[in-house]
């Protein structure tokens, strides 16, 4: 059994095959929490906690005398909120008598096989051959009759714990809801470093790592999106773990719009962490009967260092997260038109293009932003999905036509969730748009965003996108999101439920793809926003691979890729290969390294082909070759970081080993070179020790133990920015 209660103890025990999760009620009704991690045989070790008389920590009343029990210190599943726990709370409520205190006691549980159920917002799904078990324990305010039912789901075999919180009014009054965090937990100790993955516009996701010190660190974004500047993933862990040791905890919140995830060391060295929808400009009225569900959080274990951590989220969401058939198919190699003609172009510069990309060997071709209404640059035409006949004379089913004449599969952008104030659609519904009555509006490139909240304007973009999908074939969906969102006001709402807009936003963006996206299972849908601003587990749920960053600059890329793969499988994140000098940066890299880089994900080429010479033809014809010969390795194997380009500036180098470790593909990438440099050597991961391997192309048979422990030397012949790649096969 995955998960057990002792009566007598009143403990629960969560348990998957590496993992144990416990807690317990006092003998006040508090659920306090006992342990995480690694798997233990114990179900009751309660003497972990201790109490005391200490100076300015209150006791509750049930306490009677006893000056030892304090919510200010005890470690809690869910916390109080008013009632002497001064830490971050896990919920904020204002009560119809403008009390703001909320105080949950223990009042009954549920173990049931199989999940809870999370309405309106994606989640993780039991997949064929998963032993899931679902516990579910209320926490209820016996003077509000506010209820909060905690989520548990443990997938036993995944090593994988979810969470979710749902707030029900039980009481007789109305009440307003300011913070409802999926998750608290609580440590003991505090000497944890903190990683989160943070950044900005084409560089995101940047690994930061840093110790936990006293006080709150909290990330997050009011951005209305996940936002390109933290992502909605950290890693609590211990101070020296690496890739290959030490104890790390994974919080990975499935959620697309305003979050929070905090972290704080307390006055007595413990630690909380909290995660959820950012409680800023957030409140949410709950009537009598009514219920408020937070989102989920995957909670992963690792007690063996990094890459094991990412092995357990890289499988769970391959396999339990994404409705797409296509999570587990090979994706075809596609050419888009972006930065090959941007918003210049008419069907013959299409066709041209895609003549020529025949020729490379890809599969696909896309037609980027400036295909439909009047739009010839980024100021106008949003949200009127109809197409521009001066550019394309015989329509989208037209050009599909030829594209799929020249035996490519054909896919468009789109940019659903936006409007453009020169735009039809903008001039017979201005109020469709989030805007403040009374006052000037705020622009993100030159467009303004669509309200979410409503369900009319929701109705009309399912029936718009669904009008274009049926017009002619269609394979493959970029569906982009370019600006943050400002002036938050919902012209369908009373004044004192505008706070609740935001949620709904997402809610409404969520009942689109589901009407949408998770109707077309045959095609491609690709998740970007500005590139990575809303990369995030939520969208994996709809999109099998998300575009990961505006930035194609291939050095650049290493750190990206990088910081993503901590949380993301590589098969879901779409990578191209563009023109050099970079469009970004302006560096130039080797057309072989820039294929090395992209392949470490979903290969696609992001540039004008009827530019490109002979030689340049061939080399991408040899990448698409080797891609697809090794696709099952590389978007299916476990993946290993070689290196932190943060910290060796050398080279940077990765690893897929497929989970039978019979085959091996190892990259790399010279990112400083030196005059008479030393030699280096790489040191491999995730082989057998004691079977041999071959290294495709070099003479000799090496041990699975030599090649981790030795290594292979990194080639002394190198140029900087050059990359190489060792395909290893065991023997």
């Amino acid at each position: 059994m995955a998960i057990r209660y002792n009566a007598d103890s009143r403990t629960f025990v969560l348990g998957t095959r590496n993992s144990s999760y416990l807690m317990k009620v006092s003998r006040f009704g508090n659920l306090l929490h006992l342990y995480y991690g690694d798997k233990i045989p114990d179900e009751n070790p309660d003497y972990l906690l201790k109490g005391y008389d200490r100076g300015f920590s209150p006791n509750p009343n049930e306490a009677g005398g006893d000056r030892t029990f304090s919510l200010d210190y005890l470690p809690q599943e869910y916390s109080t909120d008013g009632k002497g726990d001064y830490r971050i709370p896990s919920i904020e409520v204002v009560n119809k008598d403008g009390s703001q205190i909320f105080s949950g006691k223990y009042a009954g549980h549920e173990i049931y096989k199989g999940k809870y159920k999370v309405e309106g917002m994606p989640s993780l799904r039991v997949a064929s051959g998963d032993s899931v078990e679902t516990l579910e324990v209320r926490l209820k305010d016996r003077e509000s009759g506010v209820t909060v039912i905690l989520c548990y789901s443990v997938f036993e075999e995944k090593n994988i714990i979810t969470r979710t919180a749902c707030l029900v009014n039980e009481g007789k009054e109305e009440i307003q809801l300011k913070k409802l965090m999926s998750m608290t937990m609580d440590f003991k100790d505090s000497d944890y470093d903190l990683i989160t993955f943070d950044g900005r516009h084409t560089m995101e996701r940047e690994f930061t790592r840093s110790p936990i010190q006293y006080g709150i660190h909290s990330i997050g974004s009011g951005r209305g999106t996940s936002s390109h500047q933290h992502n909605p993933f950290m890693i609590v862990c211990d101070r020296e773990a690496g890739e290959d040791h030490g104890r790390c905890y994974g919080y990975s919140l499935v959620y697309s719009g305003n979050f929070v995830m905090e972290a704080e060391k307390d006055q007595f060295k413990q630690l909380r962490v909290n995660a959820g929808i950012h409680p800023g400009h957030f409140t949410f009225l709950i009537k009598p009967g009514e219920k408020f569900q937070a989102p989920e959080i995957v909670l992963a274990y690792s007690g063996s260092g990094f890459s094991r951590l990412s092995h357990l989220y890289h499988d769970i969401y391959r396999q339990n997260m994404c409705r797409s058939p296509f999570a587990k198919k090979a994706r075809p190699v596609l050419i888009n038109s972006w930065e090959a003609a941007y918003f210049d172009f008419d069907d013959e510069k299409l066709i041209s293009i895609a003549k020529e990309a025949v020729d490379m060997g890809v599969d696909l071709f896309v037609l980027d932003d400036g295909w439909f209404g009047k739009r010839d640059d980024d100021n106008s035409g949003l949200g009127d999905w109809r197409v521009n006949r001066k550019k394309l004379k015989n329509g989208i089913s037209g050009l599909s036509e030829e594209i799929h004449r020249l035996g490519l599969m054909f896919g468009i952008w789109i940019e659903p969730e936006m409007v453009s104030e020169d735009s039809d659609l903008y001039r017979e519904h201005p109020d469709w748009c989030l805007k403040a009555p009374g006052r000037p509006m705020t622009r993100g490139r030159n467009q303004l965003v669509l309200d979410l909240s409503r369900w009319d304007v929701c109705d009309y973009l399912i029936a718009a996108i669904n009008g274009i999908l049926s017009e002619a074939q269609i394979e493959y969906v970029k569906w982009d999101m370019n600006r943050s969102i400002t002036d938050v006001w919902s012209g369908l709402l009373p004044a004192d439920r505008q706070r609740e807009v935001s949620h709904r936003y997402v809610l409404g963006l969520y009942y689109v793809m589901d009407e949408v996206i998770l109707k077309h299972p045959e095609v491609i849908f690709c998740g970007c926003s500005g590139g990575g601003g809303r990369y995030d587990a939520a969208m994996l749920y709809y999109q099998p691979q998300i575009w990961c960053s505006d930035n194609t600059d291939a050095k650049n890329r290493l750190k990206i890729q990088y910081g993503t793969s901590f949380g993301y499988p590589v098969s879901m994140l779409e990578s191209h290969v563009s023109v050099c000098p970079n469009h970004q940066t302006g560096r130039t890299t080797p057309m072989s390294t820039r294929g090395i880089v992209a392949m470490d994900g979903i290969l696609g080429y992001e540039l004008d082909s009827t530019k490109l010479s002979a030689e340049e033809k061939k080399i991408c014809r040899d990448q698409i070759r080797f891609y697809k010969k090794n696709y099952r390795l590389i978007a299916e194997g476990d993946y290993y970081r070689l290196t932190s380009p943060y910290e060796n500036k050398n080279f940077t180098a990765w690893q897929h080993v497929s989970k039978d470790r019979k085959k091996s593909l190892v990259s790399l990438v010279l990112t400083d070179r030196e005059s008479n440099d030393a030699q280096y050597y790489l040191k491999l991961k995730g082989l057998e020790r004691e079977a041999m391997y071959r290294i495709e192309g070099q003479k000799g048979r090496y041990s699975g133990a030599l090649l981790m422990n030795a290594g292979i030397p990194v080639p002394f012949e190198l140029n900087e920015y050059e990359g190489v790649q060792f395909l290893l096969t065991m023997v």
